[in-house]
């Protein structure tokens, strides 16, 4: 009965320390410099510009997006795999985007030893409930066939494919805060600020985040604009979250009544990359130009 012992107090032993050098290996494998960046929502988060000769060029290779799914024409997308952020980010035929210069601006004002990450769902047309992780499948049933197929290159579950190919990212980097733009599709629906909410609060929960900043865009506001009446609800989602934040779509313009256009897309990604600046207490490479 004692030899018997003896052998289980071992092996435990034996199990802790496998345990706590897996663990070490993990925590040695992630790069505390490379700063994750999760981003999701619908059409204008997938980038409905148009992408200009200046967009496919000069990209710092700092700056990387993980494929969230494998596109056949464009072997630069690819599940799980890191590449340069060159446009499109999103998908095969997507357009320019937030975060697209949200990433530029980024590695642009931040030290040269950090690296900047993108990971990012986005399905243009949808209803926040496509992100509800639990409910998500009825709306899936009733969604049009186009954003179905849209919908199954991301394994038929968009949030579970985020917090899937983020869970990736993790073991090379650190997540540093979300980014987000959604709301055309809920226009004028008091519920939906409580449906980013959760979903919010279930990624950081998923991911083990705790509360990183969370910064979600108003919707276009210019002339002719379709929903910026939304933007009361999209100005109350701080109040719901924790460290969250709006960033202002004021003097934006649009290519439609629901999408900005490319020079726009560039503004606003600066716009988020300046505030996530502010939030996470970086000195900027800008702010040094300027004090010497």
């Amino acid at each position: 009965m004692h030899l018997n012992s003896h052998v289980k107090v071992k092996t435990y032993r034996s199990l802790l320390i496998f345990l706590f050098c897996v663990n070490s290996a993990i925590t040695q494998a992630q790069d505390p410099n490379f700063y994750i960046y999760l981003a999701f929502g619908q059409s204008n988060m997938e980038g409905a510009g148009a992408i200009e000769s200046q967009d496919s060029v000069g990209i710092d290779e700092r700056f990387k997006v993980m494929g969230t799914l494998d596109c056949t024409d464009d072997h630069r997308h690819q599940l799980g795999k890191w590449t340069t952020a060159t446009p499109p980010l999103v998908r095969c035929r997507t357009g320019l985007g937030i975060s697209d210069y949200f990433g530029r601006t980024m590695v642009q004002e931040l030290p040269s030893g950090i690296k900047i990450g993108i990971v990012v769902v986005a399905i243009g047309g949808s209803d926040i409930a496509l992100f509800d992780k639990v409910n998500y499948a009825s709306y899936v049933q009733s969604a049009p066939s186009w954003m179905k197929d849209i919908i199954n290159s991301y394994g038929g579950n968009p949030y579970g494919r985020l917090v899937e190919v983020a869970k990736l990212a993790q073991k090379e980097g650190v997540i540093k805060g979300i980014i987000f733009h959604q709301g055309e599709t809920n226009t004028n629906n008091p519920e939906w600020k409580n449906k980013v909410a959760d979903v919010v609060k279930n990624l950081k929960a998923d991911l083990e985040l705790g509360d990183v900043p969370f910064l979600a865009g108003e919707l276009l506001a210019s002339t002719g604009a379709c929903c910026s009446s939304h933007n009361v609800e999209v100005n109350k989602l701080p109040a719901l979250i924790p460290n969250a934040y709006v960033i202002s779509s004021a003097d934006l313009q649009g290519k439609d009544a629901a999408h900005f256009n490319s020079a726009s897309y560039r503004e606003f990604g600066k716009r988020y990359a300046k505030k996530m600046i502010q939030v996470l207490g970086h000195i900027t490479c800008t702010t040094i130009k300027k004090k010497k």
